[in-house]
């Protein structure tokens, strides 16, 4: 009996075969980034480790991450997004199979720097492509996708990781990542098309390095990278660092009580990703919904400043600060706008770079100013030192909104009016 060959995939399956497979590869650098928490007192008990070796393995990943960003824009520039997204999935993969089999501390931290390095392109390069392959007024709503759906990795280095740790062990979880990984990579080798720049000429180096520059200097750069710098680092300080402390000392909530509250504000933030999406679209403007959202997290850290809210309307608060916080889609969809096609990239990763810089000062600050106010008599940190945190995040969020006023607004529907 003759079978009929099975037809090609249509534009749409193959579009969104694609989407998927750079969402699933952006969800496992989400995982790896987040995953020490749940397993610390394993790795420490297991191999011995002290606090400050535990602090620095999970840093590793970030500073590795952060160091290369620039010569990431680069590469993905000079050598295509597929092509180096593929290379650098290599070291995730021998990364992450290191930090399964490692037997000391200093095996670790050299697996999860190679993480951080092998996850370096899986945002970026993924938005380059989008840039490159769909129309310029989809680019906000794929970006809001990819933010959005690959947060699903966060959530999988929580719950689901202390059950598969309990049930499999923690390296047999890790060597599975590793697997799932290696088929995510091939299904981007088959998915993504070739890039249409690779066979042009090549520029140099030293041509490369003044791009660099040159993107620093394009229009409304400063501006939008400060609202970078602050958008980000307002989320992590909130609910990656102060938000369970605060429930705990100033709400008296416990462990099961805080993670509950957090995960309703980091489900919220993934909502809020896929909902401020399309706000671009809808008002034809990148600034709108930036502006919007920007002043009303302002507002819900103002109000934990100024009013004293019992444990119900705390626990109602973080949802709604996911929410409102969640317009980076919008704000990296203005940042790449900014630049012409052959900056993309290195544009694209020196944005990242505020968000990752500003994540590091504003907890780092943060931390100092709670040591500042000091602790109760009962060994918690004061209110007052949490009021002067989420004061100091509104203010310097306020600074950067001001200046963000200023940036141009280069939406593509402008352009359409026009013409």
């Amino acid at each position: 009996m003759d079978f009929a060959p099975k037809p090609p995939p249509t534009r749409s399956e193959a579009a969104l075969i694609l989407v998927a497979a750079l969402v699933s590869i952006y969800a496992v650098s989400q995982f790896l980034r987040n995953s020490i928490g749940v397993i610390a007192n394993d790795l420490a008990r297991e191999l011995d480790l002290s606090a400050t070796q535990t602090g620095l393995l999970s840093s590793a990943f970030f500073f590795s991450f952060a160091a290369v960003q620039i010569p990431i824009g680069i590469l993905i520039d000079r050598y295509g997004p597929k092509r180096t997204m593929l290379g650098t999935a290599v070291l995730t993969v021998l990364g992450t199979a290191l930090f399964a089999l490692a037997s000391s501390a200093s095996l670790l931290i050299a697996a999860r720097v190679l993480m951080g390095l092998g996850c370096s392109t899986f945002f970026m390069a993924p938005l380059v492509i989008y840039a490159r392959r769909f129309p310029p007024e989809r680019f906000a709503g794929l970006t809001s996708l990819q933010m959005g759906l690959a947060n699903t990795g966060t959530l999988a280095a929580t719950a689901p990781l202390a059950a598969a740790s309990a049930a499999f062990g923690w390296r047999a979880s890790f060597l599975t990542v590793a697997v799932l990984t290696v088929v995510i990579a091939g299904i981007i080798a088959v998915a993504v098309p070739r890039d249409p720049r690779r066979d042009g000429p090549e520029e140099s180096w030293g041509a490369a390095f003044r791009g660099v520059a040159a993107a620093l200097k394009v229009p409304s750069f400063w501006p939008v990278f400060f609202m970078h710098l602050t958008t980000y680092g307002c989320f992590a300080s909130v609910i990656g660092l102060w938000g369970g402390p605060w429930l705990s000392d100033v709400h008296g909530a416990d462990l099961a009580a805080r993670g509950n509250v957090l995960l309703l504000g980091a489900t919220a933030q993934i909502v809020g990703m896929l909902m401020w999406g399309a706000m671009d679209r809808f008002w034809g403007s990148y600034k709108r919904p930036v502006l919007i959202g920007g002043a009303a997290t302002i507002l819900l850290l103002a109000v934990l400043v100024f009013v004293p809210l019992d444990r119900r309307w705390a626990a109602l608060w973080f949802p709604l600060f996911g929410l409102c916080v969640a317009y980076t889609p919008i704000l990296t969809s203005h940042g790449k706008s900014l630049f012409p096609s052959t900056l993309t990239g290195r544009g694209i990763t020196l944005m990242n770079i505020g968000t990752m810089g500003g994540a590091f000062l504003s907890q780092s600050v943060t931390g100092m100013l709670i040591d500042v106010v000091g602790r109760s008599d009962q060994g918690l940190y004061r209110p007052e030192g949490y009021r002067l945190v989420f004061a100091s995040l509104a203010a310097w969020l306020l600074l950067s909104l001001i200046f963000y006023v200023r940036a141009i607004d280069p939406h593509p529907s402008r352009y359409a009016t026009k013409s």
